[in-house]
């Protein structure tokens, strides 16, 4: 007799067929205020000191004192043909692409800042009601919320250790730990989630608190366990201002290159001085400086920067707290990844699917008799039973309210009710029910309750048997429902080149058959914490990258040994203490969504150099017939564009390298579409799509320029 799940609500994230990036809902981007910060952080980035860590700007900035001090002399360097008025355009257009650089930047960091004030406005001067153990002494774990004595400091003097107590509608002042009470806390503040969440001491997920959160219900005690200006709150502050970003390894390797490549233009540059005095041809210092800033890669160096802090952004508008850029890009690398089964890969609360009576009892018997022994079961086992009996016609009778109950409990394994008319009934695990008929009632197993077992267990659910007055009706088959559509994802991810392993603490059995379903890879059985280091070592002993989810302190190993390990913000200190990201919504499915982001900032990096190694091959048929076209009048077959003059095609190479890096900002800060491709593929579809376009754009974009500035003339 099956039973449909019905309580489960579909996934945001997991209703696509495809692993693709969910993109949050749309951001007023471009703030007045945040221009305007913008505007005044990129002049402050003219500070050589900041320049310098750039070195392709930090030639384009050099370049500009040069030809600024050609403006005032233009013989400063020898003979030249340069006016005054010329030597101060091309400065003028030198200021503005570092300019533009310095502003990609500054809105890129200024997205960060935005962020980082609108979490310094949930701190406020809070009063902390601090418990003392009665007689004055000492503070103590064992204090509960009916004992000691109450201090009201400032929530600032509060030390790791200390017992405070947290009343309705206040705030809680301090990362801490529950040790007595259970009430909604408002996380919203943090998390932007509006549900409440229940906090109680002693449970390994629920029981951590954060300041600047809400207590909406009862009361809490509180143990502080951050001392003031190391809360959760505090880390976040400091990690999503994007000025302090560290550089990820692929990032530094890029720096590296685009510093090559501008070295080697230099020499090159350089070495046209004396070629030109070899041809006879009158040069410029200041033709030479625009050559150099043309066939450096200009536009990937403004942008480098921005890419990287503008992918941290995309990860805090995700509400993932990430600890470095390292972090997500070391996602978009990822070759396996861990995947805890609850929660992640299965909905969480394993669902009543399936009511099977025993042989000669009529099936709707066993429905109403398991919903009258799950009414007061608080797990969520019983609640499942109870939803599922009442859709298929199970009432409650009118003297249940007089009947006597008996909640689950680790002890009996069984839950119950004792009705008035006398008739006793019990629902649990079967071993626990089969005692229970024996003892009570000196009752036979029944001859098919094994067969009917085993035929549950082998599709992986856990069978709960239900008792009448002794006689064992049949059973409940409570079963792991996957998450929709995250069978797709496992298979994108697979088509990507990405392992999945599932972990759970189930038995082999269950575990295979959820395996199958959800078509991970592997799965690992009866997992414990050295088991989780075990798989993850072994992978990086072969040179790849391991993802993992986790939220209890028994991840806290493997999250710390994983190259990008999530923890989850409802997890324990612990484990978010060791893991590089942090979810805020508390939500495991986003580290498929934090592989696709990695990806997408690589992609984003990849397209942007090619693009701008491309505008290139345009800039060389622009400006090296007009610096050397007296002289050698054959190179006139290379002004292919028709430039109007050899300044004019200066000055329009220039003016287009200046303009396409605030036209490729948006690019930078919002990144190229990410698809499901495997590598090769999407080489080639970058090196279509950017570096054609990266040849044909400047092509005619310097035409356009050099006809408004002949027309201008």
């Amino acid at each position: 007799m099956a039973v449909g799940n019905g309580e489960s609500q579909p996934e945001r994230r997991l209703t696509s067929t495809h692993l693709r990036l969910q993109r949050p809902p749309a951001e007023n981007v471009y703030s007045t205020e945040l221009l305007l910060s913008a505007l005044a952080d990129s002049l402050r980035k003219f500070d050589p000191r900041i320049q310098v860590r750039n070195p392709v700007m930090f030639v384009v900035w050099l370049g500009a004192i040069v030809t600024a001090a050609l403006t005032i002399e233009p013989s400063l360097f020898g003979p030249t043909d340069a006016s005054k008025s010329y030597n101060a355009l091309l400065t003028a257009i030198l200021l503005v692409t570092v300019w533009f650089a310095n502003l990609s930047e500054a809105i890129a960091e200024g997205r960060g800042k935005a962020k980082a004030a609108a979490l310094r406005q949930t701190r406020t001067e809070l009063t902390a009601k601090r418990m003392r153990m009665p007689g004055g002494g000492m503070f103590s774990s064992a204090l509960t919320l009916r004992g000691g004595t109450v201090e009201k400091i400032p929530a600032m003097d509060l030390r790791k250790g200390d017992l405070v107590r947290v009343d309705r509608d206040e705030v809680i002042p301090a990362d801490g730990e529950v040790m007595d009470g259970t009430a909604y806390v408002d996380e919203s503040s943090i998390t932007g989630e509006a549900a409440p969440v229940l906090k109680e001491p002693h449970t390994d997920i629920f029981s951590s608190v954060t300041a600047g959160t809400r207590v909406i219900s009862d009361q809490l005690l509180v143990s502080v366990s951050a001392n003031p200006g190391e809360s959760f709150l505090d880390r976040m502050i400091h990690l999503v201002e994007g000025a302090k970003r560290q550089k990820t390894p692929n990032e530094i390797a890029l720096t590296v290159l685009l510093s090559i490549l501008t070295l080697i233009f230099v020499i090159v540059a350089a070495a046209m001085a004396p070629v030109a005095r070899y041809l006879h041809a009158q040069i410029n210092v200041a033709d030479l400086i625009a050559l150099l800033v043309a066939l450096i890669p200009t536009t990937i160096g403004a942008l480098l920067s921005a890419i990287g802090i503008a992918g941290i952004d995309r990860t805090a508008r995700f509400n993932i707290l990430a600890m470095s850029g390292k972090a997500v890009e070391a996602a978009g690398d990822v070759h396996c990844i861990l995947l805890d089964k609850t929660g992640t890969i299965t909905i969480g609360n394993r669902q009543a699917t399936d009511f099977v009576p025993l042989r000669e009892v009529p099936a709707i018997s066993l429905v109403q008799t398991a919903y009258l022994a799950s009414l007061f079961d608080s797990t969520p086992e019983g609640r499942t039973i109870v939803s599922s009996a009442e859709r298929l016609g199970a009432r409650p009778q009118a003297d249940i309210d007089h009947a006597h109950r008996f909640d689950f409990s680790s002890h009996t394994r069984m839950s119950g009710v004792d009705l008035p008319d006398g008739r006793m009934i019990r629902k649990g695990a079967v071993d626990a029910v089969l005692a229970h008929v024996r003892e009570k009632f000196n009752a036979a197993e029944p001859a098919d309750l094994n067969a009917a077992t085993a035929l549950i267990a082998s599709r992986g659910a856990t069978p709960l048997a239900v008792a009448l007055d002794g006689q064992i009706l049949g059973l409940v088959a409570l079963s792991d429902v996957l998450k929709p559509g995250i069978h797709e994802r496992i298979a994108q991810l697979r088509k990507i080149g990405i392992r999945s392993v599932m972990v759970t603490g189930d038995n082999p059995l269950t575990a295979r058959a959820v395996a199958q379903e959800a078509g991970v890879d592997d799965f690992i059985a009866e997992a414990k914490p050295e088991e989780k280091l075990r798989i993850i070592r072994e992978e990086q002993s072969q040179g790849r990258l391991v993802a993992m989810t986790g939220d209890g302190t028994n991840d806290a190993p493997a999250l710390a040994q994983a190259d990008v390990g999530l923890a989850m913000h409802s997890g324990t200190m612990a484990a978010k203490e060791a893991a590089n990201l942090i979810d805020l919504d508390s939500d495991p499915t986003k580290l498929i969504d934090l592989i696709a982001l990695g990806k997408q900032m690589l992609i984003t990096r990849g397209a942007l150099t090619t693009f701008s190694i491309a505008n290139d091959v345009a800039k060389y048929f622009a400006i090296l017939p007009g610096m050397f076209i007296l002289a050698l009048p054959g190179l006139s077959a290379l002004n292919v564009m028709h430039l109007a003059t050899p300044q004019t095609a200066v000055l329009s190479a220039l003016i287009f390298n200046a303009l396409i890096i605030p036209s490729l900002i948006p690019l930078a800060l919002r990144g190229v579409r990410f698809r499901a491709l495997n590598a090769e593929v999407t080489f080639y579809r970058n090196l279509i799509v950017y570096g054609l376009g990266g040849l044909i754009v400047p092509f005619v974009g310097i035409k356009v320029i050099d006809l408004l500035l002949s027309v201008s003339k």
